[in-house]
């Protein structure tokens, strides 16, 4: 009965729009307390204790430094100067700008490590360019959504944290290197219907009739930008510091650029960017920390055991149960954020991933493919979210659109599903 209601509970304030830390947090602080009627304080000690334990986990550290990465980028003019870089090599004419827009929100993936920062950042340049060329708005802002998607899978990736401390068998290093070869797939698969939307409906018409950046001075211009991942990335590959030291490092380089280079961040902005990233990750820590209580109440409550044995008896088998997950996920992914869809499923799916022995930095990267499929996925698309408001269009008018993304990237999930070696050969040829 108690399990039911820590459920049920959820639901009833997710429905009545309580936000989904507080529902996650109170949902499982009651059931603690009916569990424990007959105990002192009702056993309601354990709620401090899985909030403080929620967050006290050294690899969270690397969250609020990456959030602020992503904004000190959003405001230093790299995007832009990358954009000019990307357009001096591919040219202009139909389609052009849509492809540009991914790659450029895929390379700033290299950076931020969250999608809405670089939905921020990618859309805030992108859009009033597609614009300009003649592309519709609810076309620009679907490519910019879809495009910020390839964020959680290209290193560093705040999602990736998160699985990492929830999953022990799964170190953020070997986790970054297994999203690489599967975050290039999802945005080469997103490139080919852009495109070919983009010339099929004779999109971006005044494109070809626009200037192309010189190479060479582009070029120049982007290369604080282009040695940014090199330096986060190669600096964790040759041991220098950890993940969490690197999204320091990136924050003091990202700093330097936009102040001593570029001149777009003044002083009297750093107060709005640490504002900004502030209240974004204390959003992020709170959900994480609540979730822990709500974790704490499945585990003693008895609830994960039943529900592992329900689904790995129901005559499925191996892929029919990991097809069923999919279909379940993607239906959440609809209307929660994945860290959110970490926190919850991760510790209901951990024993049917034992179970039946698959990789955990395999099942990681599917269900982070799984949760950049939700980012742009309506109703409740943050990064779609972003990049609506920048095109100032509704969420409805991009489904026509998106649709043919969704399914792109979809593929590549499939592909990574059929072919485990597309997400673990270079951690294991790296050595994680």
């Amino acid at each position: 009965m108690i399990p039911t209601l820590l459920f049920v509970a959820f639901l009833v304030m997710m429905l009545l729009g309580v936000p989904i830390g507080a529902a996650l947090g109170l949902a499982g602080a009651g059931c603690i307390a009916l569990a424990n009627s007959d105990a002192q304080w009702f056993g309601l000690l354990a709620v401090p204790q899985n909030f403080y334990a929620g967050l006290g986990k050294y690899p969270l550290l690397a969250i609020p430094m990456f959030v602020l990465v992503g904004s000190i980028f959003d405001r230093s003019g790299v995007a832009l100067r990358l954009v000019n870089f990307a357009i001096a090599i591919v040219g202009r004419g139909p389609g052009m700008l849509p492809l540009v827009a991914i790659v450029v929100a895929m390379f700033l993936g290299g950076i931020s490590g969250s999608g809405p920062a670089n939905a921020a950042a990618v859309g805030a340049v992108m859009i009033t360019a597609m614009s300009r060329a003649g592309y519709p708005a609810a076309f620009s802002a679907s490519v910019v959504g879809a495009a910020a998607a390839t964020d959680i899978l290209i290193p560093p990736s705040v999602a990736f944290i998160v699985y990492s401390v929830l999953v022990p068998g799964a170190s953020v290093p070997a986790l970054f290197a297994a999203g690489m070869i599967p975050g290039v797939m999802a945005g080469l698969a997103l490139i080919i219907p852009t495109v070919w939307m983009a010339r099929k409906h004779k999109m971006g018409a005044l494109e070809a009739s626009l200037p192309r950046p010189a190479f060479w001075q582009s070029l120049k211009e982007a290369s604080w930008g282009l040695a940014a991942p090199i330096l986060i990335l190669g600096g964790m590959r040759a041991g220098w510091f950890t993940p969490t030291e690197a999204a320091v490092v990136a924050v003091f380089y990202g700093l330097f650029v936009g102040m001593a280079i570029h001149h777009t961040i003044k002083l009297r902005d750093l107060f709005v960017i640490l504002r900004e990233s502030g209240e974004l990750s204390a959003i992020i820590l709170l959900v994480v920390s609540l979730a822990g209580i709500f974790a704490y109440s499945l585990s003693t409550l008895g609830v994960i055991d039943p529900v592992t044995n329900a689904i790995v008896n129901s005559g499925l088998g191996e892929y029919g149960v990991l097809s069923l997950l999919i279909l379940m996920l993607i239906t959440v992914g609809m209307f929660l954020d994945g860290v959110s869809i970490f926190l919850i499923f991760v510790p209901l799916l951990w024993p049917i991933v034992q179970f039946y022995k698959w990789d955990p930095v395999w099942f990681g990267v599917i269900l982070t493919l799984k949760v950049a499929l939700g980012q742009f996925t309506p109703p409740l698309a943050v990064n779609l979210m972003v990049s609506c408001r920048i095109a100032n269009v509704r969420m409805e008018e991009t489904v026509r659109w998106v649709g043919w993304m969704l399914f792109s990237m979809f593929l590549v999930m499939v592909a990574v599903i059929l072919w485990p070696e597309l997400a673990l050969w270079l951690p294991r040829y790296l050595g994680y």
